[in-house]
């Protein structure tokens, strides 16, 4: 059986597995701050005693631009983006422990990227608790909106009509071989910077 479709069992209650786009709906839908379905090519739950408690989703970066910039051309087809990560409770280490699972059973070699929203006061945390490398943060900018007033990368867009897009820290992390996992990290062109921290002054 392909990794990609096996369950992973997580200290015997909790269990993470391979889910269908349908089933991540409620959570994107419904709890998730931005309210829109992604681009989704791969999904995976959080199951507690058999009951689903959350969804993570992997799919295609929207900006081309995105895949080539991380490590080059070269690369541009295994860049996969961590879009939406949504649980019902948010326990402790349930986000850290979907995440590290889901990613070990994605096919290989692959380059993460995943960002953390400023405007809703996230640092990223739980990509740090998986190790992922910190990048740096996008400027603020504005897009096109779509005819729901939010953001448009598409034509279809109302191009009188400007939406804010926060600044957002961007986290990256390589799967593969040691090999396969070396080269990439020696063909990324973002710098890794320390992580970013709650400022507490």
């Amino acid at each position: 059986m392909p990794p990609s479709y096996q369950r992973r069992m997580i200290m015997n209650k909790y269990s993470i597995m391979q889910i269908s786009y349908e089933e991540t709906k409620p959570y994107i839908l419904g709890i998730h701050y931005a309210k829109r379905m992604p681009n989704v090519m791969f999904a995976f739950g959080l199951f507690l005693y058999g009951e689903l408690k959350g969804v993570v989703t992997f799919g295609m970066p929207a900006s081309p631009f995105l895949c080539r910039g991380i490590c080059g051309d070269e690369f541009r087809k295994s860049v996969l983006e961590l879009n939406r990560l949504c649980l019902k409770n948010n326990l402790k280490n349930e986000a850290s422990m979907l995440v590290s699972a889901a990613i070990k059973m994605l096919p290989k070699p692959r380059i993460i990227v995943s960002y953390a929203d400023t405007n809703q006061g996230h640092l990223g945390y739980v990509y740090q608790a998986c190790n992922f490398l910190f990048t740096g943060t996008t400027k603020p900018r504005t897009d096109m909106a779509a005819k729901d007033g939010k953001h448009s990368r598409h034509h279809s867009g109302d191009k009188t009509n400007r939406v804010n897009r926060s600044a957002k820290h961007r986290y990256v992390m390589f799967t593969g071989s040691k090999r396969e996992k070396k080269v990439l990290l020696e063909s990324l062109r973002y710098p890794t910077l320390p992580y970013p921290k709650q400022n507490l002054a």
